[in-house]
């Protein structure tokens, strides 16, 4: 795994609440229609719906706190754009398909956050510890600690998710010989 890759994220948090769809939540569904995959092009209308202008204030370490069933839909555009900007993922469950987008997008999430967004709201400072699955919000003083990465998924996130983990298993095990 890389060295540089970070696991542990400081930031500001951005609250969302329940059910909030990947079309027309986390990225409208023109995107997903038009299939836009490349960041740049993406970023622009992250929580555009949800959050007008949110691409605009976060940073590199920013969290995203959200309720139940976040992400909901199959789909992998908004991850692109979580994972270039920096973001990381805490959400109190959401499903499996939205789930495995995330993971093979390369962003840092836990889930399973038991009442995550009842300690925390927009703007508060949060330490969050994916590898090891301790949430801090400095602003309250509360610390919880929920499941981290699963250790069998660690490498796929440091190497920037599905892509990543292939070239690095190219590299790794180079082309097979000439017969």
């Amino acid at each position: 795994m890389s060295t540089e890759f970070q696991w542990l994220l400081k930031g500001r948090c951005y609250k969302l609440g329940h059910d909030v769809p990947h079309a027309g939540g986390v990225v409208p569904g023109w995107i997903i229609a038009g299939r836009y995959f490349n960041a740049r092009d993406i970023i622009p209308h992250l929580f555009e719906d949800t959050d007008p202008g949110f691409h605009e204030r976060c940073k590199p370490g920013d969290i995203i706190v959200a309720g139940r069933n976040f992400g909901m839909g199959p789909k992998m555009n908004g991850y692109i754009a979580m994972q270039a900007l920096g973001l990381g993922l805490v959400c109190e469950s959401m499903p499996f398909l939205a789930y495995r987008a995330a993971l093979g997008c390369g962003v840092r999430v836990m889930t399973d956050c038991v009442n995550a967004t009842d300690i925390c709201d927009t703007g508060d400072e949060l330490e969050i510890d994916f590898r090891n699955g301790f949430f801090i919000n400095h602003t309250r003083d509360i610390r919880r600690e929920y499941p981290p990465v699963p250790d069998a998924l660690q490498e796929i996130i440091a190497l920037g998710g599905n892509a990543g983990w292939l070239r690095q298993w190219h590299e790794d095990h180079g082309k097979p010989a000439a017969a």
